[in-house]
């Protein structure tokens, strides 16, 4: 949720320009019936807001699968993109298995995941937040935030995004040129049997930073230190 970033918007705004928008499908970003979470989708989506707002190069700091939609939009329209920090964002190889150990099956039938995810949204947000944080790490603050916004009108749109993605070739995002940055917190219960190296197949001048610290959420979790590496590497 959008709300969820409001600690990192301060740190990162004194500074730079910052956009904070929730893809189609999360948040009160409601998709239209049309919209198949393809890489192509989210790709267009990027760019319409860069252009909806009069961007003509942007650093693209996204996290876990909206990184696909980021690395989708530096092999159709490089000249937008000056660098990406993905956070959590592993290859698309790789992801096929997390969501085998991760993603009941029935959530990728077209349609009845569709259902079963509205129908147990609450309970799947707080079951997320247990798996995707360190033991140790409360997760009052993160899943307060998303059950307001579900509560309110707010989606979650797992079954789509997931169904999208499955029928996306795993070489798809293949021979990345752009200068990224991966940061991987290795504390992810979900992930433990990723390897966070995984994007360097596809993205071989990546740079990886591992966030020994931290689980799923680098960016929330250490705002400070996230925001100090991002602020670095879009002044450098």
């Amino acid at each position: 949720m959008i709300e969820h970033y409001a600690d990192l918007i301060a740190l990162l705004s004194p500074h730079l320009r910052v956009i904070c928008f929730e893809m189609p499908g999360f948040g009160h970003s409601l998709p239209q019936s049309t919209y198949g979470h393809s890489l192509n989708e989210g790709a267009g989506v990027i760019v319409g807001v860069l252009d909806a707002l009069g961007i003509q190069r942007a650093t693209l700091a996204f996290s876990c699968v909206n990184g696909y939609y980021a690395l989708r939009v530096s092999q159709i329209s490089p000249d937008r993109i000056s660098q990406l920090v993905l956070s959590q964002t592993s290859s698309l190889r790789a992801i096929h298995p997390w969501a085998r150990r991760n993603i009941p099956w029935p959530v990728l039938v077209p349609v009845a995941g569709q259902i079963g995810m509205w129908l147990f949204r609450h309970k799947v947000a707080r079951d997320w937040y247990h798996v995707a944080l360190p033991r140790n790490t409360s997760v009052n603050f993160y899943a307060k935030t998303a059950l307001d916004a579900l509560d309110h009108g707010g989606c979650f749109c797992l079954a789509g995004v997931a169904q999208g993605l499955a029928g996306e070739p795993v070489d798809t995002l293949n021979a990345i040129t752009a200068t990224c940055t991966i940061l991987w917190g290795t504390r992810d219960h979900s992930h433990k049997h990723t390897d966070p190296a995984s994007l360097l197949e596809c993205a071989s001048n990546a740079e990886l930073i591992r966030f020994e610290d931290c689980g799923h959420f680098p960016d929330l979790e250490q705002p400070r230190r996230y925001a100090e590496i991002l602020f670095g590497k879009v002044c450098n």
